[in-house]
C-alpha cells in the first residue's frame, strides 16, 4: 500500500530545502509555489495497491491515518465509501477508518482486457459535505495457466513444402497479464519442425511452426508433436497442445488472398447478419485442389461469438451485439484451404465505431430522508452524479430539474451535482416533492434519462388551530339532566402529527367560578354540567380554547352560546281575583243587566315563555251555566244573557286558566258575583253566611245571640259615629267659612278599586258583621275631598271623610274587617278614597250608568 499524501509531503520538504540552499529569494518563492502545486496534486487522490485473490475483508488501507483524523470523526461525519460502477467492491469501517475489500478480487474478471487494473472509489463525509477520491491498483497474481483453444491441432502439409515454410498455430490464452502472462512456446524435439515466436500489435505472443527438414510421405505419413506454452510467473505455469501433422501428397499451388490485411469499420449498432467484409482467395489448381474453403484461425473466442464466416463465400457478417464501450476493435485470422490441403492466411481488422447508444446514467449518491419546512434556502437535499459510457460528444451530458419546483442543481466537481432548495418550503401546501432530474447527452440522436428523488417535508408548528365558526349556538331544554351533550365544536390544524393534535378546554382563570359548560378535551363535545332553569338563565356564553400539541403550542378561541329552550314547567298563576280572599263575593252585578255586561276580569300570568305562556280562559263551573261567559284570551267575564229576577242572588263562577304547552298546565280562579237590586240583604247575608262558614265549630244554635250582640254594637257605634262626625264637620265649617271651597277635579269620582271600568265602580263603606241593617245612600254633609287635591291654608293632606273614618277607628274595635278585595293595588284607594280606614268598606256608585241607584 502506498499513500499519496505522504509522498507529496516528502517532496514538499525536499524542494523547500533545495530552495533554501539556492540562496535566491525569487527562486525560493518559485520553488515554494511549485511545491504547493505538487503537494495539492498529490493530495487529490489516495492511492493503494492490493493483490488479487485476497480473502474477503482483507486490509487495503487506513483512511483515518491517511487523512490525519481520528476514527471517531469519521463515524460522527458518517463516512462511507462508494465505488465507481454498479458493484461495491470495498467496505469502510467508520469506527476504525480501515478500508477493506468486500469480496475476493479477481483481476481477470474486473479488467479482462487491460494490462493494468485500477479501481476508483470516493469517500463521502457529511456535516459538512466533503468528498475524497481514491484508487486501488489490483496487482496481478500468477493464478492462471496458458490454455490452448483445442487440445489437438491437425495440419496437412504437402511433402513438397519448401524448407523454412511457416505454419501459424493456435495461440494459447493466459488470463494473467504482464510477466505472469504468456511468455514462451516450446516444441517437443523432432528433426522436421521448430517453433518461432512472434508478437502482435497488442503485445500478445504467437507461435509459428517452421519446416526445418523436407517431409517424405513415404517415410512418415503423419507426425505428432507436443507444443508447450509457458508464462513468466514464479513458479511458472504452462499448458500443452498436441499437433498432428498429416503429410499430403504434392499440390503445386496453394490459395492466395488478394490482400494480406483487410481493414474495415463497422458501427456498434450494426444488426446481426450485416455484412462486414468478404475475403477472397484464389487457387489456380483444378479440381478439388482448386476448391477453397475459409475458416477462422488465431481468433479469440469472444470475437468468434460476434462474427461469423461463411466457409464457402468468405463473407464475414455480424453475429452478435457489438459494443464500442467493451471492445473498440477486433482482429481475426482467416485461413483459405484448397482441396489439396494447401492453405493461405490473411488478417481481418475490424474497428468498431462509437454510436450514441448509451443514455446518461444518473446515480444518487446521497439524499436526505426529509427536510424541515423552515429550512433556509440553498439547503443541500441530495448529491448525485451523471455518467455517459459513450465517447466524444456522445458522452458529453447536461442535467436539469423538470417542472417549476423550489429546487436547483448546482455542479460541484467533475460530473457531480448538488440538489439545493431555492425558496422557503411550506408543508401545508405540499408535503412531498418528487424531484425529477433529467440528463441528456450531446450526440446526434440525443439520449436522455430520468431519475426521481422523493423528498419529504417535515412539519413545523407554524399554524394555529382554526375553528369552523367563530360563534357556536347550541340549544338545550331546561330542566336537563346533568352532563347532557348539547353539541360539539371543531377546530382544524393544518400541521401534521402532534402539531395537528387539537385539545379543547373552556377558557377561564384559576379561582373563577366553574362554568355550567364543559368541553371534552379530545372530541370537542360540549356538555351542560347541571340542570338549567329557563326562568333563571336564558343563555350562557363561554369561550372555548383549541390548542395544538406543538412546542410552543398555538391556540385559537371560539364563543359557545348555549341557549336554554323553555319547557312548560310552570302553571298559570292567578293574580285577580286573589286566591287568598275569604270573601265569597267580589263583583256586584245589577239585576236587569243586559247581555255583554262587563262583570270583571280574571288576571293570570305564566312564568314560561312563548306558547307555554299563552293563556286561554274558559268557564269551568258556574252556579247557573249560560249566565256568564269568559273571553278566551282577555279573561273578561261578561253576562251571556240579560240578568233576570229569577237568577240566584249569589253566583259562584269557576274560571279555568290554561296555557298552550305540551302537556298543558292550568289553574282555576273563583269569582263570587252578587246580583243586587238596590243592594238587598242577599248581599250581606251572603257575607254573613261566608263568615259563619269560615268560623270553625259554629252552629245554627249560636247565630241568634251573636246577631243580637252585633246589632247592639252596630247601633252604639253608629250613634257615636254620627255624633263625632257632626261635631267634626261643624268645627271644620266654622274654621273654613271665610275660605272658598276648592274646585273638584274631573277625576274625583274615579277610583282604581276593583276590575270594573270607572263607570261601574262601587265603593261601599259598611261595618263588617252587619246582617239585617238596611243601608241607604245619603248625601254627605260635606263632599269627601280626595287626599290628592292641593290643600288650602292650614289644611292637612287628608279628606274630611277620611278623618271621620279615622275617628271611628280610634273609638271602637267592635267589628272585624270584612272587606272584599276589589283590587290588588290599594294605593290609589288609600290616597284618594273618602272612607280609607280599616274599619269600613266603600261603595262608589256612578249614577249615569245605574239610574236606579241615585243618591238621596
Amino acid at each position: 500500500m502506498v499513500g499519496a499524501p505522504q509522498e507529496g509531503g516528502w517532496l514538499f520538504w525536499r524542494l523547500l530545502a533545495c530552495g533554501r540552499r539556492s540562496g535566491g529569494r525569487q527562486r525560493q518563492v518559485l520553488l515554494f509555489l511549485v511545491c504547493v502545486c505538487v503537494w495539492q496534486s498529490g493530495a487529490e487522490r489516495l492511492r493503494y495497491s492490493v493483490a488479487e485473490e485476497m480473502e474477503r475483508d482483507s486490509f487495503v488501507g487506513n483512511i483515518a491515518e491517511e487523512l490525519g483524523v481520528a476514527p471517531s470523526q469519521l463515524s460522527a461525519r458518517k463516512a462511507r465509501v462508494v465505488s465507481e460502477g454498479k458493484e461495491q467492491l470495498f467496505r469502510l469501517d467508520p469506527s476504525s477508518g480501515v478500508l477493506t475489500v468486500k469480496d475476493s478480487l479477481d483481476r481477470e474478471e474486473i479488467c479482462p482486457q487491460s494490462a493494468t487494473c485500477t479501481l476508483y472509489f470516493k469517500i463521502f463525509l457529511e456535516n459538512p459535505l466533503q468528498l475524497m477520491r481514491g484508487e486501488v491498483e489490483v496487482r496481478d497474481v500468477n493464478d492462471n495457466s496458458p490454455v490452448f483453444p483445442a487440445k489437438e491441432t491437425v495440419l496437412k502439409i504437402p511433402e513438397t513444402e519448401s524448407l523454412g515454410s511457416r505454419f501459424p498455430l493456435e495461440s494459447a490464452h493466459d488470463r494473467d497479464v504482464g510477466i505472469n502472462g504468456l511468455q514462451n512456446y516450446s516444441l517437443e524435439a523432432n528433426p522436421h519442425f521448430s517453433v518461432a515466436l512472434g508478437t502482435k500489435k497488442d503485445g500478445k505472443k504467437y507461435a509459428e511452426l517452421v519446416l526445418e527438414r523436407h517431409l517424405d510421405r513415404e517415410e512418415h505419413r503423419e507426425l505428432n508433436l507436443l507444443l508447450t506454452a509457458t508464462d513468466g510467473g514464479s513458479p511458472p505455469r504452462s499448458g500443452t497442445a498436441r499437433i498432428r501433422i498429416i503429410v499430403v501428397d504434392a499440390n503445386d499451388n496453394k490459395p492466395v488472398f488478394g490482400r494480406d490485411v483487410y481493414e474495415v469499420r463497422v458501427a456498434e449498432n450494426s444488426p446481426p447478419g450485416q455484412l462486414v467484409v468478404r475475403v477472397v482467395a484464389t487457387d489456380p489448381d483444378e479440381g478439388s485442389y482448386g476448391e477453397v474453403s475459409y475458416a477462422f484461425t488465431e481468433t479469440a473466442e469472444k470475437t468468434r461469438q460476434l462474427f461469423v464466416l461463411n466457409p464457402e463465400t468468405g463473407e464475414i457478417r455480424v453475429a452478435g451485439n457489438l459494443d464500442f464501450e467493451e471492445a473498440k476493435s477486433h482482429e481475426m485470422i482467416v485461413t483459405a484451404t484448397d482441396g489439396g490441403s494447401l492453405s493461405a492466411h490473411c488478417k481481418v481488422e475490424v474497428e468498431v465505431l462509437d454510436v450514441n447508444d448509451n443514455a446518461p446514467e444518473i446515480a444518487v449518491t446521497s439524499v436526505s430522508a426529509s427536510i424541515a419546512e423552515d429550512a433556509p434556502p440553498r439547503s443541500v437535499v441530495a448529491l448525485l452524479s451523471v455518467r455517459d459510457r459513450d465517447s466524444g460528444e456522445n458522452g458529453r451530458t447536461e442535467c436539469w430539474i423538470d417542472g417549476d419546483l423550489p429546487f436547483s442543481l448546482t455542479p460541484t466537481f467533475e460530473n457531480y451535482y448538488e440538489v439545493r432548495t431555492t425558496a422557503a418550503l411550506d408543508r401545508e401546501r405540499r408535503a412531498e416533492y418528487n424531484i425529477s432530474v433529467r440528463a441528456r447527452d450531446w450526440g446526434r440522436r440525443r439520449l436522455s434519462s430520468r431519475e426521481v428523488i422523493s423528498v419529504q417535508i417535515s412539519d413545523v408548528n407554524d399554524n394555529p388551530p382554526e375553528f369552523s365558526r367563530e360563534v357556536y349556538t347550541l340549544w338545550v331544554v331546561e330542566n336537563n339532566s346533568p352532563m347532557v351533550r348539547v353539541g360539539s365544536v371543531s377546530a382544524r390544524d393544518a400541521d401534521a402529527g402532534s402539531n395537528a393534535r387539537v385539545t379543547y378546554r373552556v377558557s377561564g382563570e384559576e379561582g373563577e367560578e366553574r362554568p355550567c359548560v364543559s368541553v371534552n378535551s379530545a372530541s370537542g363535545e360540549v356538555y351542560v354540567v347541571r340542570a338549567l332553569d329557563y326562568e333563571e338563565v336564558r343563555a350562557l356564553e363561554v369561550s372555548v380554547v383549541a390548542a395544538d400539541g406543538g412546542s410552543p403550542s398555538l391556540s385559537a378561541q371560539a364563543v359557545v352560546r348555549v341557549v336554554v329552550r323553555d319547557e312548560n314547567d310552570n302553571a298559570p298563576v292567578v293574580l285577580h281575583p286573589s286566591p287568598e280572599s275569604r270573601v265569597w263575593w267580589g263583583e256586584v252585578v245589577p239585576r236587569g243587566s243586559p247581555s255583554g255586561y262587563l262583570v270583571g276580569k280574571v288576571v293570570a300570568v305564566d312564568a314560561d315563555a312563548g306558547q307555554n305562556a299563552w293563556l286561554s280562559y274558559e268557564v269551568w263551573k258556574a252556579t247557573e251555566p249560560g249566565l256568564f261567559r269568559v273571553r278566551l284570551h282577555s279573561g273578561e267575564v261578561r253576562t251571556a244573557r240579560a240578568v233576570s229576577e229569577r237568577d240566584a242572588s249569589r253566583q259562584r263562577l269557576v274560571v279555568l286558566v290554561r296555557d298552550r304547552g305540551q302537556p298543558p298546565r292550568s289553574a282555576t280562579a273563583t269569582l263570587g258575583i252578587a246580583l243586587v237590586d238596590g243592594f238587598s240583604d242577599a248581599r250581606w247575608r251572603g257575607g254573613e253566611d261566608e263568615a259563619a262558614a269560615a268560623a270553625p265549630g259554629s252552629g245554627s244554635d249560636s247565630e241568634g245571640p251573636l246577631t243580637l250582640y252585633l246589632i247592639a254594637s252596630l247601633a252604639c257605634v253608629s250613634a257615636l259615629l254620627v255624633a263625632t262626625g257632626v261635631a267634626a264637620v261643624v268645627a271644620k265649617v266654622r274654621g273654613a267659612r271665610s275660605e272658598s271651597l276648592p274646585t273638584f277635579p274631573a277625576a274625583v269620582s274615579e277610583s282604581t278599586a276593583g276590575s270594573l271600568p270607572r263607570s261601574y265602580v262601587y265603593d261601599i263603606c259598611f261595618a263588617g258583621g252587619s246582617v239585617n241593617s238596611e243601608f241607604r245612600f245619603l248625601r254627605p254633609l260635606l263632599p269627601c275631598f280626595p287626599a290628592g287635591l292641593p290643600p288650602g291654608p292650614g289644611e292637612q293632606r287628608s279628606s274630611v271623610c277620611s278623618q271621620e273614618a279615622t275617628n271611628l277607628g280610634e273609638e271602637g274595635d267592635w267589628a272585624a274587617q270584612a272587606r272584599a278585595p276589589l283590587s290588588e293595588d290599594p294605593g290609589p284607594r288609600a290616597a284618594g278614597a273618602a272612607c280609607a280606614g280599616n274599619q269600613g268598606m266603600e261603595l262608589n256608585v256612578s249614577s249615569d250608568q245605574n239610574p236606579w241607584l241615585t243618591p238621596q
